[in-house]
């Protein structure tokens, strides 16, 4: 018995550079949450190679691959207001890359990461060496980014069957696939 799959049209999207740096930060995040001991060398180190990856995306940002540029996905009000419209009429978004909800996602997450890198650093200097009140501002910085990468993974599966593209393998591959019906401009 054989299986008929309905057409789909491929669309490259994700270059290399953009899913090393989702899955590498992906990695460092997990390991510092859930592994490395807080304080110990390797969390700082993971915590500094992490600051360096988001610091990379912001200049790939700007001068990386069409899809990966700001300029293509920063969201805008208008874009924000058209996204939302389509999301209660239950159509898709004709944009391949990042929607503008999750533009906003990635860009929290981003700054989240970028203010644990720098409140980890300080902690570490004489000037702040043992404040409470620094330790707990980066202990709430990470259960907000644990909170926010949740929402970002359940959005990622909602979204995939709203639209029909698997966005967890085209973060992977790269390509997005589409149904031939609905392609993207």
């Amino acid at each position: 018995m054989s299986t008929v799959h309905a057409p789909t049209v491929e669309v490259r999207v994700w270059d290399p550079f953009v899913r090393l740096f989702h899955w590498l930060l992906v990695a460092g995040v997990s390991a510092n949450l859930f592994v490395l001991e807080e304080g110990d060398p390797p969390h700082r180190w993971v915590g500094y190679v992490a600051t360096a990856l988001v610091l990379a995306r912001i200049v790939w940002g700007f001068i990386g691959t069409h899809h990966a540029r700001f300029a293509d996905f920063w969201p805008t009000r208008r874009r924000l207001r058209a996204h939302l419209v389509r999301l209660r009429a239950h159509q898709a978004d004709p944009s391949p890359g990042h929607n503008p909800m999750g533009a906003l996602m990635m860009l929290a997450l981003m700054a989240l990461v970028l203010a644990l890198g720098f409140t980890g650093w300080l902690m570490g200097t004489d000037a702040y060496w043992g404040e409470e009140w620094l330790e707990s501002l980066h202990e709430g910085l990470a259960n907000t980014l644990m909170g926010l990468a949740g929402m970002h993974v359940l959005a990622a599966v909602v979204m995939s069957r709203l639209e029909r593209v698997n966005l967890v393998r085209a973060m992977i591959t790269g390509v997005k696939r589409y149904p031939a019906n609905r392609t993207p401009h």
